[in-house]
């Protein structure tokens, strides 16, 4: 069996995935990206090509008629590899749905269709239009660039509506990372075994082997009992603004704790000022950009708790492979799955500043307490939400959509 995905670009985590399902008996895994940077990729998204076992062809992408992104050459590509499934993302489904022609061919040829998704910022059908039109579109800037429910904006949102129905309802199957797709994409008239959550997972195997060869090593930051850490992409909406003025508050309480903040992107000299304006740079430490899990497990290794303060997705599974208690709010639904308030972390209110404090006062206070938590996540991870698991629920979908 070929599966072709389409996506926006290769970055790092995800490429691991395919390769663990590239070595599947049997299966074998291309994918179409961007030949430059793509338009539906986050600023400062790591994309490489180190490590890639599966075929990769680099097409240019185009702006269709309907404003979203596709692909040159996309039908010739597909003509030669021939492949018995395709596994395509928003917006490149768009292009199914508005190009009959495309879509007929593909059928033609005896493809299946298959769409991933999160699903994260998908309203219910009968919510869609009163969701977009207060604002629930947020990108990463936190801007939502929506105009007043004038007559126009109430028709394109109506048409958006069937585009979405037409979208989610055409493909063979649904492969998506949260329990809540069931619900979501069955307002639309989905069949329930048409959708297949397979989670999401960083390759755990190669995570627990990097872990065991630092067990307990440091060497990137000085020891601290109560140093909090954030991973990931400097931008809005990860919220890491409101982890420092929440930081500044807690210092005075805890006035040897640190904040160590993985990560660059747009937003890194404004953090860097705001650390300097808030008065604590003497105890925010900026580490750039670390992807090696040798080096970026010690930044764990070196921390009490995880704390993603806004949006984010597997920096969650990496801290729980390292045994850290978690602290999120509405991070991008998978975290629903992972982390259970009270058990292996907590919580908070959506840009709650106060309840954030609260709850890492709590944890701060009682450190012992704190490490029995991140104990349960390594827990969860091992036996719940692992590589196994998203790889053995994807050849669950390929094998339902081969069937058909």
């Amino acid at each position: 069996m070929k599966i072709l995905f389409t996506f926006g670009g290769l970055p790092h985590y995800y490429n691991l995935v395919l390769n663990r399902l590239n070595q599947v008996e049997g299966q074998e895994i291309v994918v179409i990206a961007p030949k430059s940077q793509g338009k539906s990729v986050g600023a400062g998204v790591h994309q490489t090509l180190d490590g890639v076992k599966f075929k990769v062809h680099f097409l240019e992408e185009y702006k269709t008629a309907w404003g979203k992104p596709f692909f040159k050459n996309f039908l010739e590509t597909v003509e030669a590899e021939k492949p018995d499934v395709i596994v395509t993302i928003w917006p490149y489904i768009l292009t199914f749905v508005y190009n009959p022609l495309l879509l007929w061919k593909i059928r033609s040829m005896g493809i299946k269709l298959i769409l991933k998704e999160i699903p994260f910022n998908i309203p219910k059908f009968q919510e869609a239009l009163d969701y977009y039109a207060k604002g629930g579109a947020v990108t990463e800037t936190l801007k939502t660039e929506l105009k007043p429910s004038s007559l126009a904006f109430k028709l394109k949102y109506s048409l958006l509506k069937y585009t979405y129905k037409r979208a989610f309802n055409m493909v063979d199957a649904h492969v998506d990372y949260t329990e809540e797709a069931i619900d979501v994409f069955g307002s639309y008239g989905v069949p329930k075994e048409k959708i297949f959550v397979i989670y999401n997972s960083p390759d755990t195997d190669i995570i627990f082997n990097e872990r065991a060869k630092i067990e307990g090593v440091n060497t990137v930051l000085p020891d601290n009992p109560l140093r909090l850490l954030h991973v990931g992409r400097l931008v809005k909406w990860k919220r890491v603004d409101l982890l420092m003025d929440v930081f500044a508050k807690l210092l005075k309480k805890f006035p040897i704790a640190k904040l160590a903040i993985v990560g660059t992107g747009p937003e890194l000299d404004n953090l860097k000022q705001q650390a300097k304006d808030l008065g604590i740079e003497e105890h925010v430490e900026f580490a750039g950009a670390v992807y090696e899990m040798t080096q970026l497990g010690q930044y764990f290794n070196a921390s009490l708790v995880y704390v993603l303060a806004g949006m984010g997705g597997l920096s969650i599974n990496d801290a729980m492979c390292f045994d850290k208690p978690i602290i999120c709010s509405v991070a991008d639904g998978t975290e629903k799955k992972l982390v259970r308030d009270g058990y292996n972390g907590y919580i908070f209110k959506n840009g709650d500043a106060e309840d954030l404090y609260q709850k890492l006062e709590s944890m701060m206070s009682n450190p012992e307490k704190t490490k029995e938590m991140g104990l349960r996540s390594g827990d969860i991870v091992k036996n719940e939400v692992n590589i196994h698991v998203v790889i053995k629920n994807y050849c669950e979908a390929f094998k339902y959509v081969m069937k058909k």
